[in-house]
């Protein structure tokens, strides 16, 4: 197994990039082999890192990577969701497959088409500048052909009503590379972006709570990663408060997929993200600002047709700074497993 470390500015933790050649297919040996992964990384003191990206050459002539994320679970060793995606993680295994041989080297203007193998989501990552200790890129994520905007409504509908606390509170359910559900924070007793943006543990546990409780009204396991949650405040026109949850805390800012599924949203007439960024009807290139707690992050999504037929066709997020930490091999001595470091 070999394995490389890389961070992506604004992600809760480091990535764990897997040659996935190197990884048995069947899923009980391949879990058993992250498990070792997992605990060798907390012997290390690495237990901070919860992703894991599982890349190869693509077998498809389309595409330069197949990828597959797995999310380590921080209750157990052996606790792994492989549901989804991570769109930072996408970029941290571009920029590890590079550094290491499986890809071509990332230069300025180069394009590195993945095959998301969760949810067959399409990426291009295009590189923006490039230096010895990572690089940075704009993310496309594309939709082709292009996609009704309505089917991205897990419910059909722009806002589904949840039982909570003794009401019926209005979310909005949109799937875009990821499940996510949106809130409007003053439906959670938070009705400015200083209290949203406060480590608040009573806001923690509410929007832990709204989780499952979407996840009991639509049947859905209340004990995944996903759907993600995150509530949202209007900011300015165009520009959206942000926050949102990670595994098993805050996100420092929001993830990739959360920052593309709010922006699909948006494109969608009368969801949540619709409404609060105050948009009446979203251009078809439509700029969207998040502003979370550790960053500002500016989103575009390309949309075609007219307002009764509006399909998605790409969203982009630009100006990812990705952090290469370098390359390990884990060798058998005796009868563990240690990790030696190695130059990129």
């Amino acid at each position: 197994m070999t394995v490389t470390l890389a961070r992506a500015h604004g992600t809760p933790c480091p990535t764990a990039v897997v040659d996935a050649r190197t990884l048995p297919e069947a899923e009980p040996e391949l879990l058993a082999r992250l498990t070792e992964l997992r605990a060798t990384l907390v012997d290390h003191g690495a237990s901070d890192v919860l992703k894991n990206a599982l890349v190869q050459p693509s077998r498809h002539p389309l595409f330069d990577l197949d990828y597959r994320f797995v999310q380590s679970l921080p209750d157990r060793l052996d606790s792994f969701d492989l549901r989804g995606s991570c769109g930072h993680s996408i970029l941290a295994a571009v920029e590890a497959a590079a550094r290491t041989g499986m890809i071509q080297p990332l230069v300025p203007g180069c394009r590195v088409r993945v095959n998301v193998l969760n949810n067959g989501d399409n990426v291009v990552c295009e590189t923006e500048e490039t230096s010895d200790g990572g690089t940075r890129f704009t993310a496309h994520f594309l939709c082709s052909p292009p996609r009704p905007v309505r089917e991205l409504l897990i419910t059909g509908d722009p806002v589904t009503g949840i039982p909570f606390e003794g009401r019926m509170v209005p979310v909005s359910l949109v799937s875009m590379g990821n499940p996510y559900i949106f809130v409007h924070a003053d439906e959670l007793g938070v009705p400015t972006v200083d209290e949203l943006f406060a480590d608040d543990l009573v806001l923690f546990d509410r929007m832990t709570r709204l989780r499952r409780a979407v996840c009991e009204a639509q049947g859905w396991d209340t004990g995944g990663a996903f759907p993600k949650v995150a509530a949202l405040l209007p900011d300015a026109l165009g520009t959206l408060a942000v926050r949102a949850i990670s595994v098993p805390s805050w996100h420092p800012t929001v993830a990739l997929t959360g920052a593309t599924c709010l922006a699909a949203g948006a494109a969608i007439e009368g969801t949540v993200p619709h409404l609060l960024s105050g948009h009446t009807e979203q251009p078809h290139s439509g700029m969207l600002a998040l502003r979370t707690p550790g960053a500002t992050i500016r989103v575009s999504a390309r949309t075609t047709g007219g307002p009764h037929d509006r399909r998605l066709a790409w969203v982009s997020v630009a100006e990812k700074q990705v952090d290469y930490r370098g390359r390990f091999l884990p060798a058998r001595t005796s009868q563990e497993l240690s990790w030696l470091p190695l130059t990129a």
